[in-house]
């Protein structure tokens, strides 16, 4: 494969159920050896996609091409080269964590040497002889991502790898996503943990109703949306007054302040509009919304 080659071309995909476009005329690409988010509320079509892309179903338009290949001539050859979770993965509880993934390595024709390493990288290999059925929700989610990597896939497409875990447990998994970036893998992962999703992504898609709303790299979506935190104590009259000055791009209240999309050295400027109408300020601050405050501002506050 072309390292200038994306892992993952999309164009013009869409997936109908009867009436309903859960995927709509989706576009997007991921390079390769790049941790890719795929955000959106419930029901945004991050999983048709994904399901899409594993040949599980079959579009209704439109193409994509993985590792340089056509989902719909040269599917066989894309698992060859691809691991992934789709929903809750399952094992044999009274196995080992070793046996499962032996078991694994069985029905693909994977040799048994692929295992050593794998349980190194998900960081079980202390663990791998214990009954899979005692491990916590961290271990198993680390051992289904192992069993994705079995056969030394390229490419690994993940959904909600971190659902369900302890703040230990997602710690666990960013560490995880981190070594196989740094082993040249690309990953594809869709997840409700924006925090973590913000820490470890390259870059990223927001998905709503099955379309793109925003796609790009996670520094520069949020770096442009800065906003200035204004305490006041008229907070309705400055409001109001704030609302007719140009370069004050926007206005929203959220506990008792005001946040105002406007460059942050503007903030002067703030203070000396105010002061002319005897409205004075008890505090004010540059504040950089998180992915999780932008997420929900580019989908209209939608559920997740």
């Amino acid at each position: 494969m072309s390292t200038d080659a994306p892992a993952i071309d999309i164009s013009d995909l869409s997936k109908a159920y009867g009436n309903t476009l859960a995927v709509d005329h989706l576009s997007l690409r991921v390079q390769s050896g790049e941790i890719f988010g795929f955000l959106g509320p419930n029901g945004a079509g991050k999983t048709t996609t994904m399901r899409m892309l594993l040949g599980l179903v079959r579009p209704t338009s439109g193409n994509a091409r993985v590792l340089e290949m056509d989902i719909k001539t040269d599917l066989p050859k894309i698992l060859d080269r691809t691991g992934s979770i789709i929903e809750n993965p399952t094992f044999y509880p009274y196995l080992s964590g070793r046996d499962n993934l032996r078991a694994i390595a069985r029905l693909t024709g994977t040799p048994y040497d692929r295992i050593p390493p794998i349980l190194d990288l998900v960081d079980l290999t202390s663990s791998a002889g214990r009954k899979f059925k005692t491990y916590s929700l961290g271990m198993k989610q680390r051992l289904a991502v192992g069993a994705a990597m079995l056969h030394g896939p390229d490419l690994l497409i993940l959904d909600e790898p971190a659902n369900g875990l302890d703040p230990a447990g997602i710690v666990e998994m960013r560490d995880l996503m981190k070594r196989l970036r740094g082993e040249g893998r690309t990953v594809l992962i869709s997840s409700h943990v924006l925090h973590e999703i913000e820490q470890i992504c390259d870059r990223i898609v927001i998905l709503n109703r099955g379309r793109v709303v925003v796609q790009g790299r996670v520094s520069d979506l949020l770096g442009a949306s800065e906003a200035l935190e204004v305490r006041i104590a008229q907070i309705d009259e400055a409001q109001r007054i704030l609302e007719a000055v140009p370069w004050v791009r926007g206005i929203r209240r959220d506990s008792g302040r005001l946040l105002l999309d406007a460059p942050p050295e503007c903030a002067s400027d703030v203070t000396q509009v105010l002061a002319e109408q005897g409205l004075y300020l008890s505090g004010m601050r540059p504040q950089e919304r998180s992915l999780e405050q932008y997420f929900l501002d580019v989908t209209g506050g939608n559920g997740q």
